[in-house]
């Protein structure tokens, strides 16, 4: 993904969107609440200000445990 200019084209969005989801799938029901996906959400968008490399992190780790991983 380019540098992080607050505006993101379709194609980032859709993968940020699949992350997001991995992200709260991998939870637990119970753990899946308004907050949790929040801050889930918040993370992403960080990690993608961050850059390539930290959003490879993160993917990494959510494949890692996610339960479809």
């Amino acid at each position: 993904m380019e540098q992080y200019s607050g505006v993101f084209d379709p194609e980032e969005l859709s993968v940020l969107g699949s992350l997001f989801d991995r992200a709260v799938s991998a939870l637990p029901p119970s753990m899946q609440t308004p907050e949790n996906r929040t801050a889930i959400a918040k993370l992403i968008l960080e990690r993608t200000a961050a850059g390539n490399t930290q959003l490879s992190c993160l993917t990494n780790l959510l494949i890692t445990i996610s339960p479809q991983g």
